[in-house]
């Protein structure tokens, strides 16, 4: 209510000393009145722009008039009569070029001043490479695994959180389909959590791409850009990255590669939870979701065994671990001592 009163008060005022102090005609009064628009007009543009970017604006267009002054002041030392008028005459245009150059500059490039290197100035440190910078996607970050594997320090570097993913995250969280909504909420609580963890920088990174309508695009190109690695568990991101030489980090790969192997012949414990398809076969999972199908094992169902690892079979959806139980094994040494020592 009050910048409206302003607002007015600026519209009246303008017009009012432009009549009294410049001309008393109409053309004074519309003088005033467009210097009052252009005000009010500015007012509001800088109203609706980022402090942060309003400052790199400024700053940038300072460092571009204080360029367009060493020019003019490295000519004048050159000594050439010619060469100095010529810049003398087009003074204004090159200090208006240089200050819009130095603006657009700042502004674009600002969100990418958390990368630097904060100790560049230290003698004897090497800079951060930018295969360190890691960009989370949003299948990574709703997964929620990035942040187990970090608190076990096998990543680092920093982990780079782009704009557009936290806003995929947003519209997520304001869906309509429950299961969507949370995960999404789970998602921006893993965040929270990672940006807490001591052994790990977190940043968020604001440069979008407008031209570019897909988060995973976006993903990509700036991965290629900050010539960083992705932590993904989309199978389609993984491939399409692999194909334009970005380097994936995958959950469920890294998931797969830490499985315990099992080797034919060696034995394990296993519940038995459910029958199986087959006749006589019983189910039982490992910890880490890996299906165990036990031959004549329906028997065992709701008990805990002992079992013979017979074969393995790889899958795409994972892998599978067919065994026998071991007190059939026992059981059938067993059988055939006494025949042996009969024999003998």
């Amino acid at each position: 209510m009050i910048i409206w009163l302003v607002r007015i008060l600026v519209l009246v005022a303008g017009p009012l000393i432009s009549y009294f102090q410049i001309s008393r005609t109409h053309q004074g009064l519309l003088i005033g009145l467009a210097f009052s628009l252009v005000i009010i007009l500015a007012e509001i543009l800088i109203q609706r722009i980022p402090l942060d970017t309003l400052i790199a604006g400024i700053l940038g267009i300072i460092f571009g008039l204080i360029g367009a002054k060493l020019l003019d002041y490295t000519v004048y030392l050159m000594d050439n009569t010619r060469v100095y008028e010529i810049i003398k005459d087009y003074s204004l245009l090159i200090k208006v070029v240089l200050a819009y150059l130095g603006l657009v500059i700042a502004v674009r490039k600002k969100s990418e001043l958390d990368l630097l290197d904060k100790d560049i100035l230290r003698i004897g440190q090497k800079r951060k490479k930018a295969t360190d910078l890691i960009l989370l996607d949003t299948s990574a970050v709703i997964d929620g695994r990035i942040a187990d594997i970090t608190e076990t320090k096998f990543i680092s570097g920093t982990l780079v959180v782009p704009r557009f993913v936290l806003d995929e995250l947003q519209g997520l969280a304001d869906s309509s389909d429950t299961f969507k909504r949370n995960r999404a909420r789970r998602g921006l609580d893993i965040i929270a959590k990672l940006q807490k963890e001591e052994n790990i920088t977190v940043k968020i990174f604001e440069k979008d791409y407008p031209e570019l309508h897909n988060a995973d695009a976006k993903l990509l190109q700036l991965a290629k850009e900050l010539e960083a690695k992705i932590v993904t568990t989309d199978f389609n991101l993984n491939k399409v990255a692999v194909l334009q030489g970005v380097t994936v980090l995958n959950v469920n790969d890294l998931s797969n590669a830490l499985k315990p192997v099992y080797l034919p012949g060696e034995t394990m414990p296993i519940f038995v939870v459910k029958e199986g398809k087959e006749h006589h076969q019983g189910i039982g999972y490992l910890d880490d979701g890996t299906m165990v199908v036990v031959e004549e094992g329906r028997k065992f169902v709701g008990k805990r065994i002992e079992v013979i690892v017979s074969s393995i079979l790889q899958t795409s959806s994972g892998r599978m671990v067919f065994t026998r139980p071991a007190q059939n094994d026992n059981s059938e040494i067993r059988g055939k001592q006494p025949n042996s020592f009969g024999a003998m």
